[in-house]
C-alpha cells in the first residue's frame, strides 16, 4: 500500500491492526472508548491497554504501509535540515525531518496517518513529505536535544539590544520590570530552559570585548554561545541581582545571592555568584534541581566493595569520615546520599553548611554567615550543644574548624565532612598540616573517600577503540600487568550526546580505611611511613585504578582515565 492508496482511502489505523491480526474487534472498540475518554492516539491506546506492544504495533505500520522503520535512538541527524521544520510544529505534529529523499523530505512520524498533518508540514516546508514510522517517546526525547533555543536566545539578545539603544530607555527600570513580556525576562527564562533542557549544572554570563559569552557546564566541560550585543550584560546582570535580593548599586565588590526559580516542571535553587572583570560583572549560576529526587549511593557509581565498606563507616556511632577530592567532583552529593541513609527519627542530624545545597526533612541545617561572624567552628560549638548524633561540616577550611569536628568525632559523635585534597592517601596529613595535633587525627579519623567525576561514553554513538602503543603500555603499567581482552570504548558523536561523545557521568572512587599501621604513623607525624602502610592495606584501590575498571568494561574512555591521572603524581597512579 503506497502513500497515494492511503491519502484516497484515508485508512485507519484500527482497520490495519485487525487485518494485521493483532487486535479483534472488541478489543478494538475497547481501544476507542478509552481513546474518546483520554484524547490520545488509537495507537498509543491500543499500545496503553497492553493489546499489543509498541515495537510490532510500529512494525506492523511499517509493513503495512510500505515505509520504513526508523530507530532514532541511532540515527545521525542533519541538524539544519531537522530544524527547517518549526519546532512548534514539530511538537504539535509528533514528527521530525530526517533526511532528503529523491524530491522531497524523509520525516519520521509518531502518526503516519495522519494526512493533516502531511498535508501541513509539506505546506510548510515546500517539499513533498515521504513518512517513516518512529518511537513517540523516541521522538519526544530527541526533540527535547535537536531544538535548542540558542536561535531563540539570539533573537531576544537583539531584541533587549534594541531597546537599550533607545536614550530614554530607564536602564533601573530594565532590571526591576516585573512585565513577564519584557525581553530581560523573556530572556532569562529561555536560558534557564535551555541550560534544564541540557542538563547543565552551571550558567556563566561573561562580557567581553564587544561581545556577551554565555556558556554552559554540562558533564563538566563548558559549551559557549557568543552574542554581539554586549550591553545586555548590565541589564542581565542587574536583573538576576534584584532576583538575588543582592545591592544593585554595587559594582566594584563581588556579591553572592540565591533565588529560586520553576522550569520544565522542576523547582531549582540558584546559586548566583557576581564578580567585576575588564568589562562589567561576571556572574555564575549554580543549579540545584530541588525537585528530583535525592540521590542514592547506589546512583554514585561505588564499586560494590566500596559501597559496603562506606555503609559499614556511616553506622558507626562515631569518628570521622571525610570525602575529599576537588570543586566539582560530587563531595556534597555523595554526603547527602550518605545522609538520606541515615535520616531516621531516633537519629539528631545536623549539618554546618556554606551554603546549604539541597534541603532535607527532619535534619536541621545551618548556613554560615561570615559577615555576621556566624562560622563554622561557631555553628559547629553550638551544634555540639544541641545533642546530635550525626554532624555534617560543609567543608574544613582552617585549624579551628578542624579541631572542633575531630573532637566531636572523639566525643561520641559520628563527623561527616569534606576537603580539597587529590587523594585519599595525602588528606590525614592535611589535617596535620593545617596545624592539628597528630594524635587527634590519629585517635578520631575512620577513614577517607576520594572522587571524582569522569564522563560516561555515549551509549547511541559507541564505538571500539584502540589505544596508541604509548597509551596501552601506560595502560598496562597502571594494571600492573597485561590488559587481556580488554576493549576500549569512544563515542563518535551524535545528537543525543551532542557531537560530544559523552553522555552523563559516573564517580570514581578510592576508600582508605584508617589501620593500626597507619595510625601509628599519624602519631609520629611521618607521611612517608603512613603512605606505604595505606598501600599496603588489602581492599586500597587507587583512583587511577577504579577509572580505568571502567574504561577497561566499556563505560568511559581512555581520555578520561588520563585526566583523572593528570591530577595524581605518578607515584600514586602505579601502586
Amino acid at each position: 500500500m503506497n502513500q497515494q492508496d492511503i491519502r484516497q482511502r484515508k485508512v485507519r489505523i484500527g482497520d490495519l491492526l485487525i487485518q494485521a491480526g493483532l487486535i479483534n474487534d472488541g478489543q478494538l472498540q475497547q481501544a476507542l472508548q478509552e481513546q474518546k475518554r483520554t484524547g490520545s492516539k488509537l495507537g498509543r491506546t491500543v499500545v496503553d491497554l497492553g493489546f499489543i506492544d509498541e515495537k510490532r504495533l510500529l512494525s506492523t505500520l511499517s509493513e503495512q504501509l510500505q515505509i520504513p522503520f526508523v530507530e532514532l535512538k541511532h540515527y545521525k541527524f542533519d541538524s539544519d535540515l531537522t530544524q527547517s521544520l518549526p519546532e512548534a510544529v514539530a511538537r504539535r505534529f509528533r514528527v521530525i525531518v530526517l533526511s532528503r529523499q529523491g524530491d522531497g523530505l524523509l520525516v519520521g512520524m509518531s502518526d503516519p496517518l495522519d494526512l493533516f498533518a502531511q498535508d501541513e508540514m509539506e505546506r510548510l516546508l515546500g517539499k513533498r513529505v515521504y513518512p517513516a514510522v518512529v518511537r513517540e517517546s523516541e521522538l519526544l526525547d530527541t526533540l527535547d536535544r535537536v531544538y535548542r533555543r540558542t536561535s531563540q536566545i539570539a533573537s531576544l539578545a537583539g531584541e533587549l539590544e534594541g531597546e537599550l539603544q533607545e536614550s530614554e530607555f530607564d536602564l533601573s527600570r530594565l532590571g526591576s520590570d516585573s512585565n513577564s513580556d519584557a525581553p530581560v525576562v523573556r530572556l532569562l527564562q529561555t536560558l534557564f530552559e535551555d541550560a534544564v533542557q541540557m542538563k547543565a549544572s552551571d550558567i556563566h554570563i561573561e562580557p567581553d570585548d564587544g561581545v556577551v559569552r554565555i556558556r554552559q557546564r554540562i558533564d563538566g566541560v563548558l559549551n559557549e554561545q557568543v552574542m554581539k550585543e554586549q550591553r545586555i550584560a548590565s541589564a542581565l546582570v542587574m536583573r538576576l541581582k534584584i532576583m538575588s535580593g543582592l545591592d544593585i548599586s554595587e559594582k566594584r565588590l563581588p556579591q553572592d545571592g540565591r533565588f529560586n526559580i520553576r522550569v520544565r516542571n522542576h523547582n531549582f535553587d540558584v546559586r548566583l555568584s557576581t564578580m567585576p572583570v575588564q568589562f562589567g560583572e561576571s556572574v555564575v549560576m549554580r543549579l540545584l534541581d530541588q525537585s528530583g529526587s535525592m540521590s542514592t549511593l547506589e546512583g554514585s557509581g561505588m564499586p560494590p566493595g566500596i559501597l559496603e565498606r562506606f555503609r559499614r563507616l556511616l553506622q558507626r556511632p562515631h569518628g570521622m569520615v571525610l570525602v575529599t577530592g576537588p570543586t566539582g567532583s560530587g563531595k556534597t552529593t555523595t554526603l547527602y546520599a550518605g545522609l538520606a541513609e541515615l535520616n531516621s527519627p531516633e537519629l539528631k542530624i545536623i549539618t554546618v553548611e556554606d551554603p546549604v545545597e539541597y534541603r532535607m526533612q527532619r535534619i536541621n541545617q545551618v548556613q554560615v554567615n561570615a559577615r555576621i561572624d556566624l562560622t563554622f567552628a561557631r555553628v559547629l560549638r553550638a551544634a555540639l550543644r544541641q545533642d546530635p548524633d550525626v554532624v555534617l561540616v560543609g567543608e574544613i577550611r582552617d585549624q579551628e574548624t578542624a579541631e572542633i569536628a575531630l573532637r566531636a568525632a572523639m566525643t561520641g559523635h559520628l563527623v561527616l565532612s569534606t576537603l580539597h585534597t587529590n587523594d585519599a592517601l595525602t588528606s590525614a596529613m592535611r589535617l596535620i598540616d593545617m596545624g592539628v595535633e597528630p594524635f587527634l587525627v590519629a585517635t578520631a579519623l575512620n577513614a577517607v573517600l576520594a572522587q571524582r567525576l569522569i564522563r560516561r561514553v555515549c551509549e547511541n554513538c559507541m564505538e571500539d577503540h584502540e589505544p596508541t602503543p604509548q597509551q596501552r603500555l601506560w595502560l598496562e603499567a597502571l594494571n600492573g600487568g597485561s590488559l587481556g581482552n580488554a576493549v576500549f570504548k569512544r563515542g563518535s558523536g551524535c545528537h543525543h550526546c551532542h557531537n560530544s561523545g559523552y553522555s552523563g557521568r559516573i564517580g570514581v572512587f578510592e576508600l582508605l580505611e584508617m589501620n593500626e599501621a597507619m595510625v601509628a604513623s599519624l602519631r609520629r607525624g611521618d607521611p612517608q611511613s603512613f603512605a606505604e602502610a595505606a598501600r599496603q592495606q588489602p581492599h586500597y584501590r587507587p583512583l587511577a585504578a577504579c577509572a580505568l575498571d571502567y574504561a577497561m568494561a566499556g563505560i568511559t574512555s581512555v581520555d578520561e582515565v588520563l585526566k583523572v591521572c593528570a591530577t595524581l603524581s605518578d607515584e600514586d597512579m602505579l601502586q
